[in-house]
């Protein structure tokens, strides 16, 4: 059995896990592993548990081993009581298919426990442990992966690779693959340290400790309620959501979605598809109820149309329906971005973004039963736009430039674009700028933004000054089954009572990385009162 160094020891036992033979416990217990099995131990070194098995790989957090069964290669979750000196078996991971060389474990900013179980060919599994043990997601590591430990407050899964080094891997499955070189050349071992990771010689002596860190702005985490049902295409497919509400029946309310390799999908409170629009590749999409046309009030949505560069008009009849109703052509070469604006004065416009920085405002109507569409403004951004969202109440665009920030410019189709910078990135947004929205409360109105880089959202006064609230992320909800949020392109809020658990409204977020177990993307539910309640909004 190999032991820690002194000094290696003495980090394991400081944290809150180590991935060793022996792990220092509270109160001067041990827990070690050998090839007759798993030992708890007093701090006079008398054994009081042990559960017998040929195991390997042990790692542990708070009250909680994994050790795995060599004879079996199934991974098990074992619960460490000191108190009443006992080791139970609380879960069982199937990882045969694997024959784990490394298993450890992580704990998230939520408090939700994890573990990695990794072949020797490459292959490896994150799976949830809480509740039963749920398969979170595939994922690729080095062949002959001999280590694994995870370093819990920078969510760094570091690995040792046989003969060739170390590299550290974002362990938040909420999040896009990648990896980087911490060492290169021949690793012995790996311990957990404080800041970090410490490598470990042939002797079990620390030669080299790596700090390991975190940049992103401190966040609350809020959980989704609902999900929809997954894309039909994998890959990055869903963009932007924009939500319907069913004035007579406010649980009947409808949640469209678009797909940027098929058309528009149209989904209940409850997340079920109900409608697939084959309108080629859309990216984003935007609505409003009640609009007047030539004497009648309509519902509509508009999409923008990346083949044709056009921008498609669709009707909501008083049922929830969504049709295809008019195309218009644009002069954009890279048409990308979408929102609409309904002015005090009535009627319709439409603001839609060229990857060039390019905008046009479009006004929509009605004449001889056609739609229509002409061309009332145009201006420019420096850079790449591509979320937007119109204050009708207070005749004001904000614009989302990707790198920069998030402008105010006047939406008055006969004023000066005059674009003025409210929320620069930097602090708690970080490009990408994404999706935007307006929350408009009873007392408060509130700017919602997709903080693509940091995986959160941030909340700002959507008046001047323009005060940031706040920062939140989507987190696991293991009790529904649903995954949380990364990478969010679009989305869209609403403050409507919808019924139930979404009385004050709720957000709706494209999630870039479906989990739970892997799989093509949706969109995520959140109720506005957990917002609210997080971030302490009126």
């Amino acid at each position: 059995m190999r032991r820690l160094s002194c000094l290696a020891f003495l980090l394991a036992c400081a944290l809150p896990a180590a991935a060793a033979d022996t792990i220092a416990l509270p109160g001067g217990a041990t827990l070690s592993l050998d090839k007759q099995g798993l030992h708890l131990r007093a701090a006079d070194g008398a054994e009081r548990a042990r559960m017998a098995l040929r195991g390997r790989h042990l790692d542990y957090r708070a009250g909680t081993a994994l050790v795995v069964d060599a004879n079996t290669e199934r991974a098990i979750a074992v619960a460490v009581d000191t108190a009443s000196a006992t080791l139970a078996g609380s879960a069982v991971l199937d990882g045969s298919a694997l024959a784990p060389e490394a298993a450890c474990l992580y704990r998230d900013g939520q408090g939700l426990l994890y573990a990695f179980l990794a072949g020797k060919d490459g292959q490896a599994e994150q799976w949830l442990l809480h509740g039963r043990p749920q398969l979170l997601r595939k994922l690729a590591l080095p062949p002959h992966s001999e280590q694994c430990v995870v370093h819990d407050a920078s969510a760094s899964l570091v690995v040792a690779e046989k003969g060739m080094g170390v590299w550290a891997y974002n362990a938040d499955a909420e999040g896009p693959p990648g990896r980087r070189a911490l060492a290169i050349g021949a690793a012995y071992g790996l311990a957990a340290a404080r800041e970090g990771v410490s490598l470990l010689g042939r002797d079990g002596k620390v030669r080299r400790t790596i700090a390991l860190h975190t940049d992103l702005p401190p966040a609350v985490v809020v959980q989704a309620q609902v999900q929809t049902e997954n894309m039909p295409r994998m890959g990055d497919a869903a963009d932007d959501p924009a939500i319907w509400i069913d004035r007579q029946h406010p649980a009947e309310g409808r949640v469209l979605g678009t797909n940027k390799k098929q058309g528009l999908h149209v989904y209940d409170l409850q997340g079920r598809q109900l409608q697939m629009l084959e309108s080629g590749r859309l990216n984003n999409v935007d609505l409003r109820q009640g609009v007047m046309l030539d004497g009648q009030a309509y519902d509509l949505a508009a999409a923008t149309q990346r083949d044709e560069n056009s921008l498609v008009l669709y009707t909501i009849d008083a049922a929830g329906i969504v049709a295809e109703a008019a195309r218009f052509p644009t002069p954009l070469e890279k048409i990308y971005g979408i929102c609409l604006y309904q002015p005090a004065s009535g009627g319709l416009q439409a603001f839609v973004n060229d990857k060039d920085g390019s905008y046009l405002q479009y006004r929509i109507g009605r004449q001889a039963g056609s739609f229509t569409a002409a061309e009332v403004r145009r201006f420019k951004l420096a850079t790449q736009p591509e979320g937007c969202v119109a204050d009708d109440r207070n005749g004001r665009l904000f614009a989302g430039e990707e790198k920069r920030g998030v402008w105010s410019i006047d939406a008055r189709a006969d004023a000066k674009a005059e674009p003025k910078m409210i929320l620069p990135v930097g602090g708690p947004l970080r490009a990408d700028v994404e999706g935007m929205a307006i929350y408009h409360g009873a007392s408060a109105s509130y700017l919602v933004v997709s903080s693509q880089g940091s995986n959160s959202y941030v909340v700002a006064d959507a008046m001047p000054p323009h005060r940031i609230r706040g920062s939140f992320r989507i987190g696991m909800n293991p009790e529904a089954g649903i995954d949380g949020a990364s990478e969010t392109d679009g989305l869209d809020v609403t403050s409507a009572n919808l019924g139930g658990r979404f009385a004050r409204g709720m957000l709706v977020v494209q999630d870039g990385y479906k989990r739970l177990p892997d799989g093509a993307q949706n969109f995520k539910y959140v109720a506005w009162d957990d917002i609210a309640r997080a971030l302490g909004l009126l």
